[in-house]
């Protein structure tokens, strides 16, 4: 049966308060626990994961250079919701079905609280990981205001605990934010926007479906025969669900007036780009990236839609001051895989509906600011440049089974190729030799996009030409953590790596990419002539680099 569109409110994720203090300042306390969420009117009960029992979890709220206290708790099952294929490295037969561990991504914090796929725990902290080292994570928040979000890393099961609901926001506030008169308090929303398949006949109607195998697809739709020479369970190349979820509610409808509204909005889908754009007409002025406010407002027109990666955020402001009475439709039109797409894959068109009253509660006081923040443009003459290869291979071990790798390596192969010092600015040139794009994080650091430029490749996957850059697009100009990198293109990149030292991350965040084999470990090595106590000359006090360099409170 069909679930029918916008029948269900959207939810807004409550906010999460402290337990108390420690050290004098805020400890929390959240805990992984399976539980039955209503996720659709005319759907039973479904059994998903969450932080504190909610999918997704509690919002974050914190202060720019207020420190907290998190203890992150694993309350969940010994038996994994989502099939699990134990020949993905770091899900072996010998390591706990059910392991966790939360990564704050966008978050500047010592590779100890960064949420390290190997740090993972399970129940009450009985077996740990090989990385793991305490159970308290400090978040020293010495960063520009902006939208990140914590979800699951642990090693090859990331997708399957994400999809099962383990993800939230954290959101930076500054008093420079508040001065802009931003739309706040219930005209500010978080959007995060996934997609799910259901169960939609049978004993398991309502659950959760994710495949087994490749080309597995949800029920009552047939499925290809098993594929004998692959595990069953199989990790698959992309997931793509055929229903939208919004805060965790399948194609919801937003009461909204006739004024300025402020809409965080994150993809957290597994794999699914999406391209936005309102069935009103009307544009977008997106105001931050997922590092914080961009340096001006630039409005993004209805023809070119709002484009986000797999954990790319958008900071929007959308007027509806001229829609009173409207039903308004949030769209999507990018393809699947993207950007080539496959005419199999659904491509979701709808995601929600805003339903514009004809009448304003209060007057709507809120501007739009000619200039949102200082914004430091990093100079790329005369830094180190990296050059970075994303590939796919047939999987040696399982013919006919993608493998992606970067720059032809696995996860835990020795020894770690980048190593940046604390403290010094490098470009990585990022070469997609694939059919798709990958849209690539980098924990610890936030970004800037220098340029995309066209590559030519020959039939043995050498690069053989490099074509003229492209400039990045206006909203893509700002502070960023993911992006996304076009087949067949190289995307250069450039950032200061710190202030803290240690082993972090890097990766696709195509969920199903990264927990097989497309993330490698990189190493911020100790720069001598470096002391991130002391602020950089020439920066923006808006970038605060050296902020969060924080050792008070950290363990021992």
């Amino acid at each position: 049966m069909p679930l029918d569109k916008f029948v269900d409110a959207l939810p807004i994720p409550s906010i999460i308060t402290p337990i108390g203090n420690r050290d004098g300042k805020p400890y929390y306390e959240v805990e992984m626990k399976q539980v039955q969420q209503k996720l659709h009117r005319d759907l039973k009960p479904t059994t998903v994961w969450g932080f504190n029992g909610m999918y997704p979890g509690p919002t974050f709220e914190v202060r720019r250079n207020q420190p907290i206290y998190v203890k992150w708790e694993n309350k969940l099952p010994f038996e994994h919701l989502l099939p699990v294929d134990r020949t993905v490295h770091g899900a072996e037969l010998d390591r706990p079905s059910v392991r966790t561990v939360v990564h704050l991504h966008g978050g500047r914090n010592r590779q100890e609280n960064d949420g390290y796929p190997e740090a993972w725990f399970t129940r009450n902290f009985k077996n740990v990981g090989p990385k793991f080292l305490h159970e308290v994570y400090y978040y020293p928040n010495g960063q520009r205001p902006a939208t990140l979000w914590y979800h699951d890393h642990a090693v090859g099961i990331t997708r399957l605990n994400v999809y099962a609901g383990l993800a939230g926001f954290y959101l930076i506030r500054d008093d420079e934010e508040e001065e802009l008169n931003l739309p706040q308090g219930k005209y500010e929303i978080p959007i995060l926007i996934q997609d799910r398949s259901f169960y939609l006949s049978g004993e398991r109607f309502g659950e959760l479906f994710y495949p087994a195998q490749p080309n597995q697809a949800a029920p009552p739709d047939p499925s290809p025969p098993i594929d004998s020479s692959l595990p069953r369970p199989s990790v698959v190349p992309e997931f793509f669900g055929n229903t939208a979820l919004v805060n965790g509610k399948v194609w919801p409808f937003l009461e909204v007036e006739p004024r300025k509204y402020r809409f965080r909005i994150l993809n957290g889908s597994n794999s699914r780009f999406y391209r936005l754009r309102l069935s009103s007409g009307q544009e977008f002025i997106q105001i931050g990236t997922d590092g914080g406010f961009l340096e001006k407002p630039v409005i993004v027109p209805h023809r070119e839609g709002l484009l986000l990666g797999p954990a790319e955020r958008a900071d929007v402001i959308v007027d509806f001051s001229k829609h009173a009475g409207q039903k308004i439709i949030l769209t999507n039109d990018a393809p699947s895989p993207f950007p080539s797409g496959n005419p199999r894959i659904p491509t979701l068109p709808q995601i929600m509906e805003f339903r514009v009253s004809k009448n304003l509660t209060e007057p709507d006081k809120s501007v739009i600011p000619a200039t949102l923040s200082c914004l430091e443009r990093l100079n790329p003459n005369g830094v180190p440049v990296r050059q970075n290869i994303l590939t796919e291979i047939d999987d040696p071990e399982f013919p006919g089974r993608l493998k992606p790798l970067l720059n032809d390596m696995t996860w835990s192969e020795l020894p770690i190729t980048e190593t940046p010092y604390n403290g010094t600015v490098e470009v990585w040139e990022l070469y997609n030799l694939t059919g798709d794009n990958h849209p690539m994080h980098l924990h610890l650091v936030h970004f800037q996009v220098l340029n995309h430029a066209p590559i030519t490749i020959d039939k043995n996957k050498h690069i053989t030409h490099v074509g003229p850059p492209r400039e990045p697009s206006p909203n893509e100009k700002g502070w960023k953590d993911t992006v996304g990198v076009n087949p067949k293109e190289v995307t250069r990149i450039i950032a200061r790596f710190g202030p803290f030292t240690g082993i972090y991350p890097w990766h696709c965040h195509n969920l199903e990419h990264e927990d097989h084999e497309m993330m490698r470990p990189y190493e911020v090595l100790q720069n001598p002539e470096f002391d991130p106590r002391i602020p950089i000359p020439g920066q923006c006090p808006d970038d605060s680099f050296t902020q969060s360099f924080e050792k008070e409170g950290q363990d021992e």
